[in-house]
């Protein structure tokens, strides 16, 4: 995935300023259930002190669950030494598509 990383879900809003890219990958991996396995990292792009920083996220996305976490694994630039976790939910899901709309939160403790 290469997907715009935005302030909000709406991408034609004003409000949804998109301030990085997600980027990575994720695979099937459940068994009786639709399952994924995330590796992304998101990727900040905008004019803030964050320009050129990243966050690595690696875990388990469970489509059914309604908030799912997942382990912050990495980081570079102004977030190097951070440290923390994600939480995922589905804001909207298209079936004929597949197109999801999710909101990640990354709680991050830094000096």
């Amino acid at each position: 995935m290469d997907d715009p990383l935005t302030e909000g879900p709406d991408l034609q809003a004003a409000s949804s300023t998109v301030v990085g890219r997600a980027q990575g990958m994720y695979v099937c991996a459940g068994k009786d259930s639709l399952s994924l396995l995330m590796a992304m990292t998101f990727v900040f792009l905008d004019g803030s002190a964050y320009n050129g920083s990243s966050v690595a996220v690696v875990g388990p996305n469970q489509a059914a669950v309604a908030v799912r976490e997942m382990a912050v694994v990495g980081r570079t630039g102004a977030l190097r030494f951070a440290r923390g976790y994600c939480q995922a939910r589905t804001y909207s899901f298209d079936a004929k598509t597949g197109d999801a709309t999710v909101e990640y939160n990354a709680y991050l403790r830094h000096n």
